[in-house]
């Protein structure tokens, strides 16, 4: 029978690995909230950038932008994403990934989507798979897009609102037509919609078995209870996506006074879980941008 041999003492277990960091993006604006739902919601170029200055030194690596119209309308428009880009970039340089959306709420078609993406070339860009590829759209030309788009070095992060959008992608992938590395994912939890308040447990489903992961992966949620979501999806290795496009209130339930409040919620919530901070050059290097 064998024996184990006898030790002298007993061993001391290895330290558990400290958590890859994560990055933090901001979202301050979203195409449907004006300033009429908080007096600090950036929307020009000038308010654009110090939102992002704000936030760089909050903790935030990426901010995701949205352009609006002279009325204040959500916008697809490549001069007035020229005018937002140069005024952000001219602020924090090198320190953020500056993000555009093509999102269209029910204003522009996928044609219309990719032409302006194609325009600005901007370092990265969210595209949500149900607006971009519709059911029964052209899988060919949603694959040449995205290869369009990587030959010239413009990050891709596909927003996904369910499960089975996951499960789509996954198929898309195992077909050839994304391609498996360098592609990122969004999970939102919940919905645009009145009142909408999402939960921790809203990320289960994307995390369950058989809905394929992804290597580069950040949650967003809605309401009050965003951090709470975003720092449990952290946990489990994604990046945190907050401010004022999906949420403005702080955990307590009071406004936040500005979107650097939520991220320095969010970053304070890292430290406390021993999560460190990616920067903007370890999420661009990450998403094959460098």
């Amino acid at each position: 029978m064998f024996q184990a041999p006898e030790t002298s003492g007993s061993a001391t277990p290895a330290p558990a690995p400290a958590p890859a960091p994560v990055p933090i993006a901001v979202a301050p604006n979203g195409g449907r909230r004006t300033k009429a739902d908080h007096p600090r919601l950036p929307l020009e170029p000038a308010e654009l950038a110090w939102t992002a200055a704000a936030c760089r030194d909050a903790g935030a690596a990426m901010i995701h932008l949205h352009v609006r119209d002279e009325a204040g309308r959500h916008l697809l428009d490549a001069a007035a994403y020229a005018r937002a880009l140069q005024a952000v970039r001219a602020e924090v340089k090198e320190s953020m990934v500056i993000q555009i959306t093509s999102e269209s709420l029910g204003l522009y078609t996928p044609a219309e989507q990719r032409a302006v993406v194609e325009a600005v070339r901007p370092e990265a860009v969210s595209i949500a798979l149900r607006e971009l590829l519709p059911e029964g759209g052209d899988e060919r030309e949603f694959a040449a897009f995205l290869e369009r788009l990587r030959a010239v070095q413009v990050a891709v992060q596909v927003i996904l609102y369910e499960p089975a959008e996951a499960v789509r992608l996954g198929d898309l992938q195992r077909r050839g037509l994304v391609p498996e590395e360098q592609i990122a994912v969004l999970y939102v939890l919940g919905r645009y919609t009145p009142g909408q308040l999402s939960q921790p447990e809203d990320l289960a489903p994307f995390l369950a078995p058989g809905v394929p992961r992804f290597g580069s992966w950040m949650t967003c949620a809605f309401g009050r209870n965003e951090a709470a979501c975003v720092l449990a999806g952290a946990e489990a290795g994604g990046g945190l996506r907050v401010g004022f496009e999906n949420n403005l209130w702080l955990p307590d339930g009071t406004l936040a006074p500005a979107n650097a409040a939520l991220v320095q919620r969010v970053a304070e919530g890292l430290a406390e879980r021993g999560i460190g901070r990616m920067s903007a050059s370890q999420l661009r290097r990450a998403w094959g941008l460098i």
